[in-house]
């Protein structure tokens, strides 16, 4: 597998993922223009939407990180990080990849392309940040009395979900939200996730 990587992005979810299963890939590093934090054109090359993580497979290459943890979980995980398919766990471990993707990316594009548009403190952000806390404290409920938000086991979940609490740290006030706080640190620790940084370059949402 060759993963095309872009740093400060969701492609390090990837990189962490095939960190923890130990699965052997090649990386084709690109780097954000350092005023617009756009990607290369160099990523059209690898598929042609351009946008990264993209990963290049024997069966083609996607893009769209909850894709492309899916595919490799499918396809290596021999059973690690995901529940079984007979496991009462599964409906909250979908629920939870599928929302590190939609219900709980919206607020963070929201406040991005908000400041981006010099609408910082109006409405419309006052709005973004209500989705935000909905979202921050579902995740904070959720991970009362649990380490992890699938079970009691560290899942492919924890790695997608990640994102948002590193985003909400830069856009938001999290101090609310000790319980996710402490969760980031876990997963943040987590050798894997180390290699990741140390192999995949700059990340600026680490702790």
């Amino acid at each position: 597998m060759k993963l095309h990587h872009l740093n400060n992005s969701r492609s390090f979810r990837v990189f962490w993922l095939l960190e923890e299963l130990g699965l052997p890939f090649e990386v084709i590093h690109h780097q954000r223009h350092p005023e617009t934090q756009m990607g290369p054109a160099a990523l059209k090359a690898a598929h042609p939407l351009g946008k990264a993580p993209a990963l290049e497979t024997e069966h083609g290459t996607i893009v769209e990180s909850g894709a492309i943890i899916d595919y490799i979980i499918r396809r290596y995980g021999n059973g690690a990080l995901a529940p079984a398919n007979d496991s009462p766990d599964l409906p909250r471990y979908l629920e939870w990849m599928n929302i590190a993707v939609s219900i709980g990316t919206m607020p963070i594009m929201l406040k991005v392309y908000g400041r981006a548009a010099g609408l910082a403190g109006t409405e419309f952000d006052r709005r973004a940040d209500a989705e935000f806390a909905g979202v921050l404290g579902y995740i904070e409920r959720s991970l009362e009395g649990h380490d992890y938000l699938v079970g009691d086991a560290f899942s492919a979940a924890d790695i997608q979900v990640s994102f948002i609490g590193e985003l909400a740290r830069v856009l938001v006030d999290v101090s609310p939200y000790p319980q996710m706080i402490d969760w980031m640190k876990r997963l943040h620790a987590r050798p894997a996730f180390r290699a990741s940084i140390e192999k995949g370059g700059e990340y600026a949402y680490a702790t």
